[in-house]
């Protein structure tokens, strides 16, 4: 497990996707908000592409966000959009609802930021997020991330189009808490 001053990132347990799926999923605004694809219901029982882990997969390196006091599952976090030649990626997060305003994911993008940098040797992290999106930008943006653009009109939401927000992070400028 990583571990962050309040949150671990722990692999994605069984257990945890039905609780990922009723309180991040399920929910078509908060998952509208998150996801670059339509919401679309999800049958009980069957496998959900954002929720199974594909140990195949290499560029995606999906966890299960955990407290360090006590283990609760608050949330998912994701690595994306690998990309070894260029040594980039993508850093996603969601919180579960009652776990959201209370500090965790300024920890969660330290500890993806302590992933990448360290453990993968990643040379640049990238975040995009709706511009409406304040926890996402003050987290990025407490880890040390710089807004590099708008993306206009970038994100149908909902029944409208949205901006989004572009933050990256380059190895050098990263400031380790030393984090693991």
């Amino acid at each position: 497990m990583l571990k962050g001053s309040k949150v671990g990132l722990r692999a994605r347990h069984e257990d945890d996707i039905p609780i990922l799926r009723a309180e991040l999923y399920d929910d078509v605004v908060n998952s509208s908000r998150a996801e670059g694809r339509p919401w679309r219901p999800i049958t009980p029982g069957t496998k959900d592409s954002r929720l199974v882990v594909d140990d195949k997969e290499e560029a995606i390196v999906p966890f299960s966000v955990v407290e360090l006091d006590g283990g609760t599952l608050i949330g998912t976090a994701t690595l994306w959009g690998i990309d070894n030649h260029n040594r980039s990626a993508h850093i996603g997060l969601g919180l579960l609802p009652s776990s959201r305003g209370k500090g965790y994911g300024t920890d969660v993008v330290a500890v993806l930021c302590h992933y990448g940098f360290v453990v993968r040797g990643l040379q640049r992290l990238q975040i995009e997020t709706l511009s409406d999106n304040a926890a996402m930008l003050r987290s990025a943006e407490r880890n040390g991330f710089v807004r590099e653009g708008v993306l206009r009109s970038s994100a149908w939401v909902m029944g409208e189009f949205m901006d989004q927000v572009l933050l990256g992070l380059l190895a050098q400028d990263w400031k380790s808490d030393s984090k693991g």
